[in-house]
């Protein structure tokens, strides 16, 4: 599973590295020409036969083998590029020209990758690297450059990341010394891409932005277009949107300045999927529109106009969407076999079966036959991968014909080829559908079956949804989500689920948790030692409360029991009107009578039937692992009639079924980093609180303070780096987001996002060998409108390996805000209190208090992760 798993890293690669490699076989061919013309002068000078001795015809030239290869290659038709290089192999072999012999076998490790033929790939690059070592020193550079960069490739995709890392800086140095610049570059953003599976977010981006400056001090020519096009693909990989958006837009004004209407046309292409993952679907279709007017080739307007169709049905433009999808399939039918043509069928066919029946402007029979011949050549480029995306969407057609027979045969068979070959992503959305077809047949079992290893084929990508297929990708809310939210509906359909249905929804629940995090940062979250948060403390409750369709499904978890169940029926939307309300009603000018209703109805569907059964008789601690729309609500606030929950139980939440592992605080002496802004800061307004906040934290700590101009981001780095602490406390503006670039924390100059606190505080933990057990963020607000703004603080709690997080989901008065700091540590500090009591009790300080007893100023206080 390891290698199917890490295929998709490398598609990234190879996706930015075929452009790189398209001039890096242009210098090799330039050396192999050179070299067959002085082999052909030399036959040349052989002696003249007398006219009766029979003229031996000229053998193939091996090099035009090598060459049709490379186009065969570029074109997509792996199984001739292999056919055309082992034929070239064998001459080169049979003629002793070793150099040659150990290009072709680096090419075959390569194409023999793309085909999935992983031990083939292995003994070619072995016996490439065994002439290299029997030939030291005879190889021209060029050469050994491809080679090694072959290798690496084949280390990175058998997490051998530090050794890739350190061939690639090898192949570097060669492509250096033969004068081939975009191969060096190409090397580069391979080494960030396996800094980046290392850990080594920074070093990763500062390599591409290094990068960036390279290509910056070049004059504008096709080689910086290549090169800039290639970086904003790479930067992208690594998550640096502004930056990948800026690359390519730095390409584009090339492109138009050389007039480079196919370059033109891709790049609106890649910004507009750029912009659309943004959410910015009108922008995108603006760059989609252009990339499809511009371009000058049916071939190129071909991935333009697929996206037009995508962000037409998006946007339920059904009539535009029905317009456009019989000029797609015009296209396709006329488009010669190739790769794109091939993909482009599949991903037109996928597409139309998600419009509305009326408007989808093709018949079944068109459709089928399309796909049918799509099958024909993907067979005859052997392409296992497109065969069984084609045998899953012939599916689905025959789903939508009402053939259910027909449709989960070719269902099965796709689910078969995805497993055997194995492809990952494409047994995932096919084991997925199977599912859904056998649960539609009443077959609950099989339904249940499929759906599993629908999952684990989802779990098995985990950050690499990313690097799948641009012409094929599916977004996390279409085709992530829903599979995890379905199986659960499945194992949970009974009024009373057996123990094994209850932990598998909620090992389910835990998986999609992962998958929402690993999506938010497009990588996945590194996995730290953890241990169950049920069994973590007895005198805790775990409740997990799951939104389905159709109810309110909570399973309940607590140390030595088994897990217990209950539901309410409610449909989704109507529970998500009732959650907005309440957010709402916390508001202190919104109706009294009116919160506390509601706040009360949620604390009898979630609280009120676990104290009916006596769950939580000895129960001092509330966590809760909330999901969907439950995480913009403080639990602190639902309403027994009488009494807050807060009035009750120390309250934590948590980003998923494990918790890491913490020491007590209440113990020590802590160290501590502390600082802040009181002052206005352009569109920010002044914290004037925050001085006394942080001056008082630091005398109950022995604390590195920051304040004003002194908090830099520079300066909370080093300040975090150069000494043991336990906890790092910032008192400045910040933003929750479900948009990582839009999750940030106020500096004094500038902004430090999400990626690069968790960064700087992730690095320090590998390090120093010891965590960070408490992160405070004191100001914090989250966007409005964003129901998954939360994601931005579940995120940087996991992604940090911070064993706490203390944070507000919308800002006080900062007066306010100092003090419930203030009692905050000063509880902390108490012999026996736990984190959570201690929030706990400052919160109480406070609604004891008459001008503060409203939620508004207590509830936004919550805790993330180790609550002990």
């Amino acid at each position: 599973m390891m290698r199917s798993r890490l295929q998709f890293p490398l598609q990234t690669l190879r996706r930015y590295g075929r452009q790189c490699l398209a001039f890096s076989f242009g210098l090799l061919l330039t050396w192999i020409v050179a070299q067959g013309t002085v082999q052909v002068a030399a036959q040349t000078q052989s002696p003249v036969t007398d006219s009766d001795t029979p003229i031996a015809q000229a053998a193939p030239d091996p090099t035009d083998a090598l060459t049709q290869g490379r186009r065969y290659y570029q074109q997509g038709r792996y199984a001739q590029a292999q056919q055309a290089w082992e034929q070239a192999v064998t001459e080169f072999a049979r003629n002793g020209d070793r150099a040659r012999q150990a290009l072709g076998l680096s090419y075959l490790a390569m194409v023999h990758q793309d085909l999935g033929d992983w031990s083939a790939a292995e003994k070619a690059i072995a016996q490439s690297l065994a002439l290299l070592s029997q030939n030291s020193g005879q190889f021209p550079t060029i050469v050994l450059a491809q080679v090694l960069n072959t290798q690496a490739s084949l280390q990175f995709n058998q997490s051998q990341f530090q050794p890739a890392y350190q061939t690639w800086q090898q192949a570097q140095a060669h492509y250096t010394a033969a004068g081939d610049q975009l191969g060096a570059w190409g090397t580069q953003i391979n080494q960030a891409q396996a800094l980046k599976e290392l850990g080594f977010y920074r070093r990763a981006t500062q390599m591409l932005l290094a990068l960036n400056t390279d290509l910056a001090e070049l004059p504008d020519s096709e080689l910086k277009l290549s090169g800039l096009q290639t970086l904003g693909s790479a930067l992208q990989a690594v998550g640096n949107t502004p930056m990948s958006y800026q690359a390519l837009e730095q390409g584009l004004t090339i492109a138009q300045e050389l007039g480079a209407t196919r370059q033109i046309s891709r790049l609106h292409t890649q910004i507009g999927r750029l912009v659309a993952q943004l959410g910015d679907l009108d922008r995108a279709l603006a760059y989609f529109q252009t990339a499809a007017r511009v371009a000058d080739q049916a071939i190129d307007q071909l991935p333009a106009n697929l996206e037009l169709l995508k962000i037409y049905r998006l946007q339920s433009r059904w009539s535009a969407a029905g317009a456009i999808a019989p000029q797609l399939y015009e296209q396709l039918a006329t488009l010669p076999p190739s790769r794109t043509q091939l993909y482009g069928v599949i991903n037109l066919a996928h597409q139309v079966q998600q419009l509305p029946p009326d408007t989808l402007g093709l018949s079944f029979t068109q459709l089928d036959i399309l796909l049918r011949d799509a099958a024909t050549t993907a067979a005859q480029f052997q392409d296992h991968r497109a065969i069984a995306h084609i045998l899953r969407e012939r599916g689905n057609l025959y789903a939508l014909a009402e053939q259910p027979s027909q449709a989960i045969e070719l269902m099965e068979q796709s689910v078969t080829l995805a497993r055997a070959l194995p492809a990952e992503d494409v047994l995932s959305q096919s084991a997925w559908r199977l599912g859904q077809l056998l649960g539609a047949s009443g077959e609950r079992d099989g339904a249940i079956a499929a759906y599993i290893e629908a999952v684990q084929a989802l779990q098995s990508l985990r950050g690499d949804l990313v690097a799948i297929n641009q012409d094929l990708q599916f977004s996390f809310r279409e085709g992530v989500e829903p599979v995890y939210r379905e199986l659960v509906s499945l194992l949970l359909a009974t009024p009373q689920p057996s123990q094994t249905e209850l932990e598998q929804a909620r090992n389910t629940i835990e998986g999609l948790q992962l998958a929402e995090l690993d999506n938010y940062f497009q990588e996945a979250c590194a996995d730290l030692e953890a241990q169950n948060i049920d069994q973590a403390d007895p005198a805790a409750t775990v409740f997990y409360p799951i939104i389905l369709p159709d109810k309110l499904a909570v399973i309940l978890a607590q140390a030595g029991q088994p897990l217990r169940y209950y539901q309410t029926a409610i449909p989704q939307a109507q529970l998500e009107q009732q959650l907005d309300q309440l957010l709402m009603d916390l508001h202190p000018a919104a109706d009294y009578e009116k919160r506390l209703a509601n706040a009360g109805q949620l604390y009898d569907w979630l609280i009120r039937p676990a104290q009916a059964q006596q769950a939580l008789h000895n129960t001092k601690t509330l966590v809760f692992v909330l999901d969907g729309m439950l995480r913009n609500i403080p639990m602190s606030v639902l309403y027994d009639g009488e009494h807050y929950l807060i009035e009750q139980y120390a309250i934590a939440f948590s980003p998923g079924l494990q918790l890491l592992q913490g020491q007590p605080l209440s113990d020590r002496n802590l160290d501590a980093v502390v600082g802040g802004i009181s002052a206005a800061r352009g569109q920010f307004r002044a914290l004037p609180e925050v001085e006394r906040e942080v001056e008082r934290i630091a005398q109950q700590t022995d604390s590195t303070t920051l304040i004003n101009a002194e908090f830099t981001s520079a300066a909370v780095s080093q300040a975090v780096q150069t000494r043991p602490i336990d906890v790092v406390h910032l008192a400045t503006h910040g933003q929750f987001s479900s948009n990582p670039e839009e999750t940030f924390f106020l500096t004094w100059n500038g902004r430090i996002n999400v990626r690069e606190l968790a960064d700087i505080l992730q690095n320090r933990q590998q390090a120093e060998g010891k965590p960070i057990e408490l992160l405070v963020l004191s100001a914090c607000d989250t966007a409005t409108g964003d129901d998954r703004a939360t994601l931005g603080l579940a995120g940087l709690a996991v992604k940090s390996g911070v064993r706490s997080t203390v944070a507000t989901l919308w800002p006080i008065k900062d007066q306010v805000a100092a003090q419930l700091m203030i009692d905050f540590y000063e509880q902390l500090l108490t012999p026996g209190v736990t984190r959570a009591e201690a929030l706990r009790q400052a919160q109480l300080r406070l609604l004891a208090q008459p001008d503060y007893q409203d939620p508004f100023f207590w509830s936004p206080y919550i805790l993330v992760g180790n609550w002990r």
